[in-house]
């Protein structure tokens, strides 16, 4: 019997979890890579989880009213996310994004039926590279419309429905399909969400599974480190933001850097090995995950999200 989905909204999560055994054989590592394809949600990234989790959570809270604008800034991820739930339940939604961000991105959003509001980045930034001080750029802008419009700010650096959605969601798929056999779990860390909430529900089945975040080099923050290197190619994390507010009290089985070439090569091995055609953060998961194997993890059994999808990238370097 097929299940049929009453709106696309159904066909969020549930994932395929796949091996990685010929990367893994590629990088002459011992043990295995499990890897959530979230770049397969109907918005191409884990981002979709988030947005039904930020705005389910405001339904049942009441703080978003029927027919409510939603305004959230985004690096594209979340606002297609967002663009996608806000359609199906009948809220207006307005995405605000850097110019730093891939087009593609943008156009996505557009054709999902969001308001686009593109925010110029500041002297001295580079195109492809979004800063911390661009993105607060973009919080102002995001802050502004959020008032004038008297919208529901979906925020989602600090609304729990985002690491509540994996930690519902995500963290049980991945236990479930893996049979219990996870033994470490490493990611990328933008809003934090996705490592909060997978990391409290790992832990809680099994308090022996590892966990780390992972930020670019040169800009690890979160591991106590100074910033030398704020600049990197990753979109939608790495903002050099220390204090975030879903890592707060959660503690970490030691840290994880990868620079922007490093990911770069994985990500471009992932798809001509694995036919996984995925974006800079899944490099970084999957190259966190290969450092693991070859260090504390050997032989043992490392899971990462694949966290979207190559094809919001075409317009960058990435596969050029």
């Amino acid at each position: 019997m097929t299940n049929t989905y009453s709106s696309i909204l159904g066909a969020i999560g549930n994932t395929p979890l796949v091996r990685l055994d010929r990367l893994v054989k590629h990088y002459g590592c011992e043990g295995t890579i499990l890897a959530k394809l979230d770049h397969l949600n109907p918005g191409f990234s884990k981002k979709d989880r988030a947005a039904l989790g930020v705005i389910e959570a405001a339904e049942r809270d009441g703080s978003l009213k029927p027919g409510q604008t939603v305004v959230e800034l985004t690096s594209g991820n979340m606002g297609t996310g967002l663009a996608i739930v806000c359609g199906i339940k009948g809220y207006p939604f307005v995405a605000v994004m850097s110019k730093g961000n891939s087009p593609e991105r943008a156009c996505m959003m557009a054709a999902l039926g969001a308001e686009v509001v593109l925010v110029d980045q500041l002297p001295g930034s580079r195109p492809g590279e979004v800063s911390g001080a661009d993105l607060a750029e973009v919080d102002r802008v995001a802050a502004d419309l959020t008032r004038d419009r008297q919208a529901f700010r979906a925020d989602q650096f600090r609304r729990a429905g985002n690491p509540g959605s994996h930690e519902q969601m995500t963290g049980p798929e991945l236990w479930d399909q893996s049979g219990g056999q996870i033994e470490a779990f490493c990611d990328f860390v933008g809003s934090g969400g996705t490592l909060a909430g997978t990391s409290k529900f790992l832990r809680s089945k099994n308090s022996n599974i590892k966990c780390y975040p992972i930020e670019p080099q040169g800009a690890a923050v979160i591991a106590g480190q100074d910033v030398v290197k704020p600049d990197h190619p990753f979109q939608g994390g790495g903002y050099v933001m220390a204090d975030l507010d879903f890592l707060r009290g959660l503690k970490w089985d030691g840290f994880l850097q990868v620079d922007g070439d490093t990911a770069r090569q994985t990500v471009r091995d992932l798809a001509r090995l694995e036919g996984v055609f995925a974006g800079f953060s899944a490099g970084a998961n999957v190259a966190g995950a290969i450092e693991l194997l070859k260090g504390p993890h050997k032989g043992q059994t490392v899971a990462v999200i694949i966290c979207d999808s190559g094809l919001k990238y075409l317009s960058t370097d990435l596969f050029g």
